[in-house]
């Protein structure tokens, strides 16, 4: 095999892909880094631009500028599995450009380190040493004096204000001045090996910097990192030779966690642990994070911590902790992000424009504070987490708060900051750098002792050796702890993954319409406290891509990180007696702590494997040669590819055909075959590799696929909205509606505000307050013009007017009653009251077509590559909001349950006796979830009612009566029709009985149960004269079935008590109306009214009508009376508390001062039996009476003792669930 060859084929099990200088190139000369410069804020319209190229160019000294870097070489030329992207590695390694000192400058050597991700989802790691060389090209001194002589003319020529600033600047003087530009060398390694590349590149420099030459030429340490040092195998430590001395790295084992040596306790005492969990529930549950700080390393440092301790899980979007000027366009992607951009001088927070920021977590890493969104949800056991991380950091010294920061403490650190910033060191006088070197002289005789080559002390390298491995085993017990954590949330996932293909190809190609995990089932079996957190991890793409895995693992192999997470599940099992109910576990500790940093020392302490020395190479006489402080010109054709021909060579090619070819367990990438890198292309629609380019065309392209992104997520989200609410069984319940409810529907819709937050705030460049979407529609309204008098209250908004005229108008309404609301909502709150008040009417499409129609006012808000001025993508995007509409939502009236809503009721006669209305003086009363209105008289000679109170919710029963004065005070009521006239929602109450005495069955008040009246059913404005489909009464249809068979009622019945089963073995966020499914159509009410009603002999007995309740009554009287008289033959039946407890309730029923007549006491009777766990025992009570023999055909179900048998065992299984009957139904009655 040639040299390229075998360089490229063994590219993967190399310590080291690539090794990079970046710096000046003198050749092409000096080139300002416009991009790497400040940017401006325009104060008025809040835009953010690049300042223009000739007024930053003379606005300030051009040591103070940057300047273009260059990739001055790279070895070796390129691998096959990781190409080498020069722009990208080349802005990574200097994000800042070139900078330029003089001698009179610090010149500290600066580290950072860097990430690139592929498509693939794998990624590699970039470690970047930065030092000053002194300038020796004479075109660059030319350049550079002739820019400060351009400086200097424009600086003295302008005002006198700016020419005291001249004493300040930095100058430079070729005959007297020395010149350095800052240079980097890189490393790019495929796994994070952090310390192991630092120490590398470190002892580099210092064979540079170094009087005395190394041993070798600095092409052997090269050309030994970079071919002869392989990986560590799987639970093994290497020791390499760098050019100081010698360098461990280790790789952890197969049941180990995935290598992580970016120092955790460094970013816990940043940030302290309760921003550091926080930061962590916002990963977890993908909102947008964006890292600020002054130094590149500790943005790395959190980003690396925090994606760390994700295990099992991995972030699946936009990941760049060091986010260049040039791709701060990236900014704008409406997708969740983990990026970081450096502070830049004296920047403060107010002065940055973002414009998402409705689900951002901004972290300010030097000022150590998190700015979550609102409403986040508490990681599960939030502050069991938080004291167990607490106890591991003071174990290993770390305080577990982050600094203080009192104003006198950050100005010292800000003072701090400054002389270390590099700008700003050119402002220091001779003075202050005598002082600075007269301290640093002083700190040098305080060390003590021999120095090394780098300055330190022998017991100072042995303290850093110390630190290093203390660091480690904290970084395993910190992860540990999580991983813990994550083990015992989601211990039994495998549970609840759905396998419903039958190979990967078909599951593939219904991928969307696949349900691969039980979301209900699994968080019906977790604590209450945890719902919140949960529901929306679940929805995260994180979450889906774990399960996807898990399901793909049928044909394919695991991927690593699953197939550890599910080895550890394995271990915990054994030790797991499966006693304790998940829902009540109480925390538990991680019990291997700190076992589990023993496998990381003992490899750190010794060494388990030695790569091969460097040596030297075949080298041209000459070349190699050592110049103090100069980085030599590398001799390329001995670095660009591996040397077979000498002898060790046959020792590196053995000791690689040794190593296993697939992937480690511990490595991110995935496993190499054909249907998993299908799998995750498909789930990565985002290409990672063409984020960090800064072309115009590559710019474009991105957004390009944010806009396909934005649409392709929004089908999802409506399908998965609708798929939700049709499949649960609330139709079935009788509820009337395909319908969730709770937890559930809030996650769901939280999900959809999110996703139009991104959408709207997708290429956003003004913006007023947090919320991109709340902006907009307050332009549109200042665009409008207000056309009606300011909202004072809502009663001053609504009044008495015709709402469904006022809602039908405008975008414009509904955002001044949000406005109006006296709930305190800030921006993003109000944003989202409004989604959910616009969802709720069915208005959301039609509302959003509104607002874009002003093309003027997106042009003035938005960039050319914006989302909403794709007009083709946005008619598809208004398109799948409108398929909501197809389902009825309460997430408004459930949500906000403080606010006062003016509701609208109207009694509809039968038409043929609707001037009955005129001799009555109706009042009703409506109840719902949250409370009830109150009696509310309706005015004589009308039949509506208009009345302002505090939201009800979800309305569910009307009380209606009458006072009953004249002879003619009854009517026959239809229905009655109540509005909720803000949301839109009309509930209908049927009645279709009589209301007065003398008529049916005399009632003067009735208890009506209401069902929800989707709002596209109903006419506009002249809904309310109309006349509804006339429907027969309960009673009307009871007298149908009166010689119809008995079978049919015997299911009716089993049919109303299994619904009221299945009603309380929902989770409790779940479930709705259980009057419904007591007194509504097919309820149990009704059900065992037909069941009494089987077999009359005819209702002579009851005179007109056949009413249950007299029959109750009498049998209730036949009972007392055979008691007082001893008149029963013997039977104990009046001695049993059965018979004692239906007598006492049926008269305490018939005492209530309400008069709700027969057929409201039959109801009450049954409820309060079902409550009270009565009701089972009271039905055979009547089957054994006497009078029921002689008022029942032979062939009735009341006299069939196996279907009276049957019927009580149905009633007795509802004695195992506690019924809260609704304060409509047993009012008035004390029992």
């Amino acid at each position: 095999m040639s040299g390229t060859a075998a360089a490229a084929g063994s590219a993967s099990c190399r310590f080291a892909h690539y090794f990079v200088v970046c710096g000046v190139d003198a050749d092409t000369g000096l080139e300002p880094d416009d991009g790497a410069g400040r940017r401006t804020v325009n104060k008025h319209t809040h835009e953010t631009y690049a300042r223009p190229r000739a007024e930053n160019r003379f606005e300030q000294s051009p040591l103070r500028r940057s300047f273009k870097s260059k990739v001055l070489v790279h070895y070796p030329e390129n691998t096959d599995r990781n190409p080498f992207n020069k722009d990208a590695v080349n802005m990574l390694c200097m994000p800042k450009g070139l900078s330029f000192r003089t001698q009179a400058d610090r010149r500290d050597p600066r580290f950072h380190s860097f990430t690139i991700s592929f498509d693939d989802g794998t990624r590699s790691y970039g470690f970047v040493h930065t030092f000053y060389e002194e300038v020796t090209s004479p075109q660059i001194i030319t350049a550079m004096q002739t820019l400060l002589q351009m400086y200097h003319v424009e600086h003295h020529s302008s005002s006198s204000s700016l020419a005291g600033v001249s004493g300040c600047v930095g100058s430079f003087d070729p005959a007297r001045d020395t010149l350095y530009v800052s240079k980097a060398l890189c490393l790019i390694t495929p796994l994070p090996f952090l310390q192991a590349s630092r120490q590398f590149l470190a002892q580099l420099h210092q064979a540079v910097t170094s009087q005395t030459a190394p041993p070798l030429p600095l092409e052997s340490y090269i050309h030994n990192i970079l071919y002869e040092v392989p990986l560590p195998p799987p639970g093994r430590s290497l020791r390499f030779h760098g050019v100081q001395g010698p360098i461990m790295c280790q790789r952890p084992g197969p049941g180990e966690l995935p290598l992580g040596e970016y120092s955790l306790g460094e970013a816990f005492s940043l940030l302290g642990v309760d921003n550091m969990v926080k930061l962590l529930t916002c990963a977890l549950l993908e909102t947008q994070v964006l890292l600020y700080s002054q130094d590149y390393q500790r943005l790395m440092t959190v980003a690396e911590g925090i994606t760390t301790l994700l295990f099992p899980f991995q972030w699946q979007h936009i990941y760049l902790p060091i986010v260049s000027t040039p791709l701060h366009h990236l900014l704008d992607a409406p997708v969740p992000f983990l990026m970081g951009i450096q502070r830049r001088d004296g920047a403060q927070r107010s002065s940055l424009h973002l414009p998402q920021e409705a689900n951002l977590c901004f972290v300010d890493i030097d000022n150590h504070c998190v700015e979550a969104p609102e409403d986040l949800p508490r990681f599960p056991d939030q502050a069991e987490l938080i004291q167990e991380l607490s106890e591991v950091l003071l174990h290993f010294g770390v305080p577990p708060t982050a600094p203080s920061s009192s104003p006198s403490e950050r100005l010292s650190s800000l003072v701090l900051e400054d002389l270390m910033e590099d700008r700003r060191n050119g402002n220091l006088g001779g003075e202050e750098l005598a002082v600075l070197e007269r301290l640093q002289a002083l700190a040098r005789r305080c060390g003590g002792g021999k120095l090394s080559d780098d300055g330190k002390t022998l017991g100072h390298v042995f303290e850093e050796e110390e630190e290093e491995l203390k660091a480690a085993k904290l970084n395993i017990n910190l992860r540990e702890v999580f991983a813990v954590r994550f083990a015992a949330m989601f211990g039994r996932y495998e549970e609840f993954v759905i396998h419903s293909a039958l190979d990967l190809d078909s599951w593939l190609s219904n991928r969307e319409g696949t349900l691969s995990f039980d979301k209900g089932s699994f968080l019906s079996s977790q604590p209450a406290a945890h719902l919140h957190f949960l529901s929306r991890f679940l929805e995260t793409s994180m979450f889906s891509s774990f399960v996807d895995g898990k399901v793909i693992s049928r044909w394919a192999d695991r991927e690593p990180l699953q197939q550890l997470f599910d080895s550890r599940l394995e271990r915990e099992r054994l030790y797991d007696t499966g006693d304790e109910d998940s829902r009540s576990c109480p925390y538990r500790k991680c019990a291997a702590l700190f076992e589990s940093a023993h496998p990381i020392e003992r490899r750190l302490l010794k060494a388990d494997h030695t790569a091969i020395h460097p040596h030297l190479l075949d080298m041209r006489i000459g070349q190699g040669r050592h110049h103090p402080g100069y980085f030599p010109k590398l001799q390329a054709d001995v670095l660009a590819q591996a040397q077979n021909t000498n002898k060790w060579s046959g020792r590196v090619t053995a000791s690689r055909r040794s190593e296993p070819k697939r992937s480690s367990l511990n490595d991110h990438s995935g496993v190499d075959n054909d249907h998993r890198q299908k799998h995750t292309f498909l789930r990565r629609t985002l290409r990672q590799s063409k984020l960090l380019d800064s072309s115009p065309q590559a710019v474009s392209q991105t957004h390009r696929e944010f806009v396909d992104g934005l649409l392709s997520e929004c089908r999802l989200k409506t399908k998965r909205m609708l798929m939700e609410r049709m499949g649960k069984e609330s139709v079935e319940l009788g509820q009337g509606e395909a319908n969730i409810t709770g937890l559930q529907e809030n996650t769901l819709i939280h999900g959809l505000c999110d996703l139009l937050e991104r959408t709207w705030g997708h290429g956003l460049q003004i913006k007023q307050g947090k919320s991109a979407l709340w902006s907009h529609l307050l332009h549109y309204q200042a665009a409008r013009g207000k056309t009606e008098a300011p909202a004072e209250s809502p009663g001053l908004i609504f009044g008495w007017m015709d709402m469904s005229m006022f809602w039908s108008i405008s975008v414009h309404h509904p955002c001044r009653f949000i406005q109006s609301m006296s709930e305190g909502l800030s921006d993003v709150g109000q944003a989202r009251a409004w989604i959910h008040l616009a969802l709720e009417k069915k208005m959301l499409s039609q509302h959003l077509k509104e607002l874009l129609t002003n093309q003027e006012l997106l042009r003035q808000l938005y960039k050319p590559h914006a989302f909403l001025l794709c007009e083709e993508e946005r008619e598809q995007f208004l398109f799948h909001l409108l398929s909501l509409n197809t389902v009825d939502y309460l997430c408004f009236t459930r949500v906000f349950t403080s606010i006062s809503i003016p509701y609208r009721v109207v009694i509809i006669p039968m038409k043929k006796l609707s001037i009955a209305m005129a001799t009555v003086n109706p009042w009703v009363c409506v109840s719902g979830e949250l409370g009830d209105s109150g009696v509310r008289q309706i005015p004589k000679n009308t039949q509506e009612i208009y009345f302002q109170c505090k939201n009800l919710g979800r309305l569910s029963t009307l009380q209606l009566g009458q006072e009953n004065s004249g002879l003619l005070a009854k009517c026959l009521i239809d229905c009655v029709m109540v509005y909720n006239e803000i949301t839109g929602h009309t509930y209908k109450f049927p009645c279709g009985r009589w209301l007065g005495k003398g008529v049916g069955d005399g009632s003067l008040e009735r208890v009506l149960i209401g069902q929800l009246v989707s709002p596209g059913a109903e006419e506009d404005a002249g809904r309310w004269t109309g006349t509804p489909p006339e429907l027969a009464s309960p009673s009307q249809s009871v007298r149908t079935v009166l010689g119809s068979l008995g079978g049919r009622m015997h299911e009716d019945m089993r049919e109303a008590a299994n619904n009221l089963v299945k009603h309380f073995h929902k989770p409790e966020q779940e479930r709705g109306n259980l009057t419904v499914l007591l007194c509504g159509e097919g309820g149990l009410v009704l059900s065992l009214e037909k069941f009494l009603l089987h077999g009359f002999k005819s209702n002579r007995l009851f005179q007109r009508n056949v009413f249950v309740w007299d029959f109750v009554e009498k049998a209730v009287v036949s009972m007392e009376t055979a008691d007082q008289m001893g008149d029963l033959h013997g039977s104990t039946l009046t001695k049993s508390p059965p018979c004692d407890s239906l007598c006492h309730y049926v008269n305490a029923i018939n005492a209530s001062p309400r008069n709700i007549g027969k057929e409201g006491k039959f109801q009450l009777f049954v409820c309060l039996g079902i409550r009270d766990r009565f009701l089972y025992q009271w039905l055979p009570l009547l089957a054994d009476c006497p009078l029921t023999a002689r008022t029942y055909e032979d062939g009735a179900l009341l006299r069939d003792r196996a279907a009276v048998h049957s019927l009580s065992r149905i009633l007795h299984t509802l004695n195992d669930f506690s019924i809260t009957l609704e304060a409509a139904l047993i009012k008035g009655v004390d029992l």
